[in-house]
Order: structure tokens, then C-alpha cells, then sequence
């Protein structure tokens, strides 16, 4: 499993550490007038019944405390939006979802790159069951997501801009079309196989890189395969007939440098999926069905104690 926002997940088991740490403070001895004196205690504690009684009110308190402490970690992590979990599979509807990976190739100072990022940090929000991400030559940098706030918050943040590729360098490779090409590809969930989703990737960027010519991780023919495999649609935006222009004539996509029209043309339903159902790409499921039946727990949790 992984999260998203890691810093939801932290805040919410220290927050949950500290208010353990308080319950196990010894209580103030400082005020007696709050103590309500008892006598024979001795002998009231030895009773047999006020031993079963103990013991009843201890294994309550502490099944009810572990309940408690499952239910806060629980909806904590499903805040932090995981990723990876088992998840239930919810029908695709009338108007088959569509994942939108923006691939690019170009830096962020490019101005086809910068005219991407901020069409789509407007035209996300109007999405409805679309997915959307961003890749650069190193980064996923927004995995494929529905949060279309938050999805509408990096791509603007990245086009004021901010560098899209990291500050490493490598003394024997530098990144090839092919290599940025797959990175994307890969950016779908179980690209390696079709799925009841329309795919959609648009390339920004020049059909060649510096790196062309140089060793390569992937070949021109093994991303064909990839994008036919996974029955995506590559769309280029790019002066160069290079190949993301080809991919683009091969699968149905279109060669422009208006992404408006690319996203006027979106890849055609998948044949044969009316009733197919579709997995994000975030699965609370099972954390929030865990949340919810601990809760229940907790308000039936009288009922049992009185029984």
C-alpha cells in the first residue's frame, strides 16, 4: 500500500500517539478534594465479585480502546488517499471513463508545454469521469487521479513554471524519446493489458531528444507494442515528425499544436464493454468499510455490555 498525502497519515497517528499518551498519565494527586474516600477498601477489593467485576471492566476498557485505535488509523490513512489496497469495482456508466496522461517532453519554460498546463488547469474542472495525470522525462508527477482540485492545483503550479525534470544527471545515459515515451505509457494502471477505459496520451514536445542516438531502455518498436497492447491513443503536440507523430497516425490520435482540438477528438469506447466496471487508481475501500464497521462497533457496544 501507498498514500498520496504521507503528511495526513503522519499528523493523524501523532495526533492519535499524543492522545494515548495523555489517557496513561497518572491522575493529579494534587487536588484530594476531587478523591471521594472509601472505607474497608481492603476488604471490598478482595470480594470475588469486585474481582470479576475488574476484570469485565478491563477487558471492555481495552477491546474498546484497540476498536477505537483501529477505527482513528483507519480513517486517517483513508484521508491520506491510498493506493495499492483491494478495492470494490463500480460500473463504468453510460459515458466510458477515460484516463489522461499529459506526457512531456520539452521543458517548462517551452511554450507548448506551458499552453498544456494551463489549458488543463482549467479544463479539469469540468471533467466528470475522466482521470487525469502528468509525466515528465524522470517523474510521474501527478499520477492518474479524479481529485480534479487537486489535479487543477499542480498543473498550475507547474506552469508558472517549475522544473519538470529532476537535477540528476547520469554519466552514461541521458533520456531518449523511446525512454520518455514508455515512462508515460506506463503510467497506466495494468498498461500491459487493455481494460474497459478509454486511454488517452498527449505528448508535448519535440519528436526527438538530445539523447536520441545514445543507449536506450526501451526500443521505437517495443513502445509500438506498448501503445497497441494497452489500446492507447497517443496524441502529439510537436513540430517534428518524429515518433510520437507516428504513434499518433497509428493509433487513431492527431498531430497539432491545439490541445483544445486533440481533446475535441477523445479515443472512441472500447468495443464490447457496455457493462464493464473500472478500479481507481485511490482505493479507501477497504480502510473506510474497516472505519465504518468500528464505528458501528462503538454505538452497539452498549447494547452488548448491558447483555
Amino acid at each position: 500500500m501507498d498514500v498520496i498525502y504521507w503528511g495526513v497519515a503522519i499528523v493523524g497517528c501523532v495526533a492519535l500517539a499524543a492522545c494515548i499518551a495523555a489517557a496513561l498519565l497518572p491522575p493529579r494527586r494534587d487536588q484530594p478534594e476531587r478523591l471521594r474516600a472509601l472505607a474497608n477498601t481492603g476488604r471490598l477489593t478482595g470480594l470475588p465479585e469486585y474481582a470479576r467485576a475488574v476484570r469485565r471492566h478491563t477487558v471492555t476498557a481495552a477491546a474498546a480502546v484497540a476498536v477505537l485505535v483501529l477505527c482513528f488509523v483507519a480513517a486517517a490513512f483513508a484521508a491520506a488517499r491510498p493506493t495499492g489496497l483491494p478495492a470494490l469495482n463500480r460500473a463504468a456508466g453510460t459515458e466510458q471513463p477515460e484516463d489522461i496522461m499529459v506526457c512531456v517532453g520539452a521543458p517548462g519554460e517551452d511554450p507548448a508545454v506551458n499552453g498544456t498546463l494551463r489549458y488543463f488547469a482549467e479544463a479539469v474542472r469540468g471533467f466528470g469521469t475522466e482521470r487525469i495525470g502528468l509525466t515528465s522525462p524522470d517523474r510521474r508527477l501527478i499520477p492518474l487521479t479524479r481529485d480534479y482540485q487537486y489535479a487543477a492545483g499542480r498543473f498550475a503550479g507547474y506552469a508558472q513554471p517549475q522544473p519538470l525534470v529532476s537535477s540528476v544527471t547520469y554519466t552514461d545515459y541521458t533520456a531518449t524519446i523511446e525512454d520518455v515515451l514508455a515512462m508515460c505509457l506506463t503510467g497506466f494502471p495494468e498498461f500491459d493489458t487493455e481494460a474497459p477505459v478509454r486511454r488517452s496520451l498527449i505528448y508535448v514536445g519535440p519528436g526527438t531528444l538530445s539523447g536520441d542516438g545514445g543507449p536506450s531502455l526501451f526500443t521505437a518498436q517495443q513502445v509500438r507494442d506498448m501503445a497497441a497492447m494497452a489500446g492507447v491513443q497517443v496524441n502529439a503536440v510537436t513540430d517534428d515528425d518524429g515518433l510520437p507523430a507516428e504513434l499518433a497516425r497509428q493509433t487513431g490520435g492527431r498531430v497539432t499544436p491545439d490541445v483544445g482540438d486533440i481533446r475535441s477528438h477523445p479515443p472512441a469506447p472500447q468495443p464490447g464493454t457496455d457493462d464493464a466496471s473500472v478500479q481507481s487508481a485511490e482505493t479507501p475501500d477497504l480502510l473506510l468499510i474497516v472505519a465504518l464497521l468500528g464505528v458501528i462497533a462503538m454505538l452497539a457496544w452498549p447494547l452488548v455490555v448491558r447483555r
